[in-house]
């Protein structure tokens, strides 16, 4: 039985079948009872998942066995992102804001001495320059970007975002100013999705406590060509790299008279002497910066509410005599350039014990909600009025952290005594906090610096449970960062987690922590580090028998070993090799054989081309094999042809792409190529006999030039350097004699270009051949020899390459008509 349902749950009766409700009889199941406090029962808490499209993967985050990933089914896939209004993104910057403190609020100071660079600043942005503002910590970057950021409002057509460099990385800041501009709800696209959308931002970007430098600031600007920058950062971060082609502007510290201004704008009082005088040596001691003034105005203030006036004063007219402050020092030079403990020692005990709460999470300040909860008193909301107004905070993004130089200050004086157990205490109230289902994730994330600030404060385990509780916060928070969309705050958190897990020996926990890293790896394309996380994952869980752990962990490690398949797939496709250099693409060596299908074209542009290439004399092979399959194939007689590709070589010399074959009876003279004839044309029906007359056959040896001659008697056409003589209607050669009406047979060129003689039809057997026999009344035909380019080799010093010849010479017409091809 459910204990939050008391029907049967078999057979799918999942209501409560004994209430006779209307609900009941609607098939509706009732929502689960409350919980009874005085029976010590608790309120089962239902698991939060949350579905994120991350890339090409969907993402459903499951805080109980580990987040699960899977290929994004088409119906899920999100829209393109659509670009917020003008009034949404006022909207978000007000959101961005930090929040207004409870309390009195300080007097509003002006800008002084900063219209020159101001200026500058305008002029630059309005030009689309990126600028580098740098200036020491308390120097005023935050009043002036705040400046800037008012008068650039109209520059770029998405307007001006801020942002917080502030433990941010480029990728980091790269996502947080796509979703200041653009609507990507539960969405988080992958890298390449992610440079596409902001590649298209056109913004005034103003980027607060800047972190990093060189390559890391070249990634940033060159993600978005489209963005102005004013980067504001202090002079111990990385330089920018000489590419960058950043602007440089240096904000140096305030003016005697402008610092004297700004003190008694913030005493809202004129000055006396001896306040005029302090304040000067003050100048002279900080150098002039903002922040010390800030800070010694709320000195002077302070000391104006401690002057208390006398009841009975002895003069009735002395309206400036006191009881207990007239005779009340100024602080001393010291106090003034370190003024945090003298402040503090003056204000409500809720902020100074906020303040040991800031000194214990390393100047993270917790936000103003939380502070009643952890301070322990109702109205320790209003502590943060008080620190602000006496310049004790600074506002960093969307809250507050500790001044420049405050937290060690304070530390001097005693506030970090028993930090570690006030980070136990955040930890406690943050493991609550975050794990609440009334507590949205964007919430959640927003304070992530605190969260992890009370993590690293136990991590080490001085004490014992310090490691558990840090396990507890990490294994709450996780999700919540994770559904909220940072994902750096998620993976820092993952990492304290894991190692918080193997300090406490909390094996389930640390499966946990392996299998969300593993997740997050695959998501952002880490293939090696995902599969080592994730296996590590599965061994833990497979040692404790965790079946539903193992299972998501298997898939998501199955997904991982998939995307490495199409990895190595990707890469095994060949890329076309690159030609040497001097060489024509056109001409470059293949690496492999190839063979090219060509459709057949018309016969007449074939003869035409077959002409042309007899006539001139070059042999292309590709072209020459080509020709000759298409010639056969309009005769409709069946030709095997081999074809290789090679480069072209001049018409004057023997190459290999001649055909020949060797004369077994003559071992010096070279080798004789056999001719195709310039006819057309074959003869349908056979040769009549014809008186046999023969001269001595002549053949040029390899190398010879090549010569086109044209016999006289018959219209034969010889052509190249090895020319066979035959004679068409009464004259003719041929180097071996047959007899009249039989048929003889041309030896075929085996592959290392010999000849062996084959039978003719009579019984007999003839030497053979060379060259293209014919006689009076005689058919020769050649058979098909097929030599590959690899297989060629060479006899008697010359080049041979297999071929085809077939040749047949009518003696009445006087022609010779070729019906081979030699390749």
């Amino acid at each position: 039985m459910d204990p939050n349902n008391r029907g049967p749950e078999e057979y799918g009766h999942d209501t409560d079948r004994f209430d006779e409700g209307d609900d009941t009889a609607a098939g509706v199941s009732r929502p689960p009872r409350d919980a009874l406090p005085e029976l010590g029962q608790k309120a089962a808490a239902p698991a939060r998942t949350v579905r994120l499209v991350s890339g090409d993967f969907l993402l459903t985050v499951n805080p109980v066995d580990g987040s699960e990933i899977e290929p994004c089914p088409p119906g899920e896939r999100p829209s393109p992102p659509a670009r917020h209004t003008a009034e949404q993104r006022e909207e978000l910057r007000r959101a961005a804001q930090p929040p207004a403190p409870a309390g009195p609020a300080a007097p509003p100071l002006p800008l002084l001495e900063r219209e020159e660079e101001r200026e500058r600043l305008l002029r630059l942005l309005g030009r689309g320059r990126s600028v580098r503002l740098t200036g020491p910590a308390g120097s005023g970057r935050t009043t002036l970007l705040d400046i800037v950021a008012a008068d650039c409002a109209d520059l770029a057509p998405d307007g001006v975002v801020r942002l917080s460099g502030h433990h941010r990385t480029p990728t980091e800041l790269l996502y947080e100013l796509l979703a200041a501009v653009h609507r990507v709800p539960q969405h988080r696209p992958d890298r390449a999705g992610l440079l596409e959308l902001v590649r298209g931002i056109g913004a005034v970007v103003l980027v607060d406590d800047l972190e990093f430098g060189g390559s890391a600031l070249d990634e940033l600007l060159g993600a978005t060509p489209e963005c102005a920058f004013l980067l504001a950062a202090t002079p111990d971060v990385v330089a920018p790299s000489p590419d960058s082609h950043l602007e440089e502007v240096f904000l140096q510290g305030l003016g005697r008279s402008a610092t004297l201004e700004l003190l008694e704008r913030a005493v809202e009082r004129p000055l006396t002497d001896e306040e005029s005088n302090w304040a000067g040596d003050l100048w002279f001691e900080s150098e002039g910066l903002p922040l010390r003034f800030v800070q010694a105005g709320a000195l002077l203030r302070q000391r104006d509410a401690l002057r208390i006036p006398d009841p009975d004063p002895v003069d009735e007219d002395d309206e400036n005599v006191f009881a207990d402050g007239h005779d009340a020092p100024l602080p001393t030079l010291g106090e003034g350039a370190a003024p945090a403990a003298l402040l503090a020692s003056r204000l409500s005990e809720s902020a100074r014990e906020a303040l040991r709460f800031a000194v214990a999470l390393g100047g993270e300040i917790p936000h103003q909600a939380h502070l009643p909860a952890l301070v322990g008193d109702t109205h320790a909301d209003a502590a943060l009025g008080e620190l602000t107004s006496c310049g004790l905070l600074t506002p960093v993004g969307s809250r507050y952290r500790l001044a420049s130089g405050v937290a060690t200050q304070l530390e001097a004086e005693g506030y970090g005594e028993d930090a570690v157990a006030r980070a136990r205490t955040a930890a406690q109230h943050y493991a609550w906090w975050t794990g609440h289902p009334s507590v949205a994730a964007e919430r959640a994330a927003a304070e992530a610096d605190a969260v992890l600030a009370a993590m690293t404060a136990l991590v080490p385990g001085s004490e014992a449970g310090h490691p558990s509780a840090a396990v507890l916060l990490a294994r709450s928070a996780a999700p919540a960062f994770a559904a909220g969309l940072h994902w750096g705050a998620w993976e820092r958190v993952l990492r304290t987690g894991q190692e918080a897990a193997r300090i406490a020996g909390e094996v389930a926990e640390e499966a946990y922590f392996h299998h969300e890293l593993g997740v997050l790896a695959l998501c952002a394309g880490n293939l090696d580090r995902a599969r080592a996380e994730l296996e590590a994952s599965i061994a833990l869980r497979g040692a404790l028998a965790d079946k539903g752990g193992t299972v998501a962990g298997r898939r998501a490690l199955a997904l991982v070993t998939d995307r490495e398949s199409t990895a190595v797939a990707a890469e095994a496709v060949p890329v076309a090799p690159t030609p040497p250099a001097g060489v024509p693409a056109a001409v470059a060596p293949p690496t492999e054989p190839l063979v090219t299908h060509q459709d057949s074209p018309p016969p007449a542009a074939l003869l035409d081309r077959l002409r042309r290439t007899v006539l001139t004399g070059t042999r292309r092979n590709v072209a020459a094999a080509g020709a000759g399959a298409l010639l056969v194939a309009v005769l409709g007689t069946v030709v095997t042809l081999g074809a290789t590709a090679g480069n072209d070589e001049p018409a004057d010399q023997v190459t290999n792409e001649q055909s020949a074959t060797e004369n077994d009876g003559d071992s010096g003279d070279g080798l004789t190529a056999e001719q195709p004839s310039e006819s057309p044309t074959r003869s349908p029906s056979p040769t009549k006999s014809a008186p046999d007359r023969s001269t001595a056959p002549s053949a040029s040896a390899p190398g010879a030039p090549d010569d086109s001659s044209t016999s006289g008697g018959g219209g034969s056409t010889t052509t190249g350097g090895n020319p066979a003589p035959t004679t068409s209607g009464g004259t003719g050669t041929s180097p071996t004699p047959t007899t009249s009406g039989s048929t003889t047979t041309s030896p075929s060129p085996t592959s290392s270009g010999t000849s062996s003689p084959s039978p003719t039809s009579s019984g007999t057997s003839s030497p053979p051949t060379t060259g293209t026999p014919s006689s009076s009344g005689t058919t020769t035909t050649g058979t098909s020899g097929e030599t590959s380019a690899a297989a060629t080799g060479e006899t008697d010093g010359g080049p041979t390459t297999g071929g085809t010849t077939g040749s047949t010479t009518d003696g009445a017409g006087g022609g010779t008509t070729s019906g081979g091809t030699t390749g």
